[in-house]
């Protein structure tokens, strides 16, 4: 995998500086914040995909990011929601049990609308593990201050800092990278003292073939209406190496219903077309090889239960 600091001297193990800081951290927040766009922004690389879908990251993924005088590996987590079904069961519970053992908390809200009750239920969560001894600081960052009305800064923001559960707070744009650099700063210096957890040229943590099935996700999600992205899910079936420059991966959407089926071939097969080529284009930038993809649509009733 590409290293994410290109042209920087990276150290080896050996020669890492006395004052070396690395940790994990929790980015942890309601569904459709814009976590994993803050941590793709944080590490510099796509760590996962973004879509305007809320729930669209499904299980907690690590980005990690080197320089000289740190190593942060950020979770990205799915966004805590009531759940409807299994899958959200799993979801919440996924991003829960990332709080178990890290060594700094970022809450990560959108300051551009009032707190809700799903951002009320993560304050109250954060609030329960310092009663039982669990002192990770929380840097609570309002996001989306680009989308922020000038009458609503005040207000938003007051109401947000009320939740009461953090140390710090920073108001940034992970669209936009506004304040991102000051954040990382933050973030750092919050730190331990520690070595490096990963080599520096990883980014990620994450298998070849769940980094595709999330890229044909993601295109998917991007092209479909809003009644088929939750049920929507991608396994890789297939995944060799046909020539030295060219990859074969097959891959299989799952639907719940026979009608949604028909949405996501479309008509003619233009809508699964249009899916596989733009995730072809994606996957053969992150392989750097040729890619023949092909994609089938099966219906497996009830899967997210």
């Amino acid at each position: 995998m590409p290293s994410q600091m290109e042209g920087e001297e990276l150290l080896l193990p050996t020669e890492l500086p006395a004052e070396h800081r690395s940790g994990f951290v929790a980015v942890l927040g309601k569904p459709n914040v814009g976590k994993t766009t803050l941590v793709n922004r944080l590490v510099g690389q796509k760590v996962g995909i973004v879509s305007p879908k809320p729930q669209t990251t499904r299980r907690r993924l690590r980005g990690i990011l080197t320089l000289p005088q740190a190593q942060v590996i950020f979770i990205d987590t799915p966004g805590i929601h009531q759940p409807r079904h299994k899958l959200g069961e799993y979801m919440v519970e996924a991003a829960v049990a990332t709080l178990g053992d890290v060594d700094l908390v970022v809450f990560l809200v959108d300051v551009s609308r009032p707190p809700t009750s799903e951002d009320e239920q993560i304050a109250a969560l954060l609030r329960g593990r310092r009663e039982v001894g669990k002192r990770s600081p929380v840097i609570l960052v309002l996001n989306k201050m680009d989308l922020l009305p000038p009458q609503d800064v005040q207000p938003h923001s007051d109401a947000y800092l009320g939740l009461g559960v953090h140390e710090e707070w920073m108001m940034i744009s992970a669209t936009k990278g506004h304040n991102c650099d000051k954040l990382l700063d933050m973030i750092l210096e919050r730190l331990p003292l520690g070595p490096r957890y990963y080599p520096p040229e990883q980014y990620t943590d994450q298998e070849e073939r769940f980094i595709v099935a999330e890229l044909v996700r993601e295109k998917a999600l991007r092209h479909l209406e809003q009644e088929i992205p939750h049920s929507l899910a991608v396994a890789v079936e297939e995944f060799q190496e046909r020539r030295e420059d060219l990859v074969y991966i097959a891959a299989t959407l799952y639907v719940e219903k026979a009608s949604q089926k028909g949405i996501v071939l479309g008509a003619k097969g233009k809508m699964i077309k249009a899916i596989g080529s733009e995730a072809r284009k994606e996957i053969e930038s992150f392989l750097g090889k040729k890619v023949y993809l092909e994609l089938w649509v099966k219906v497996k009733e009830q899967w997210r239960r």
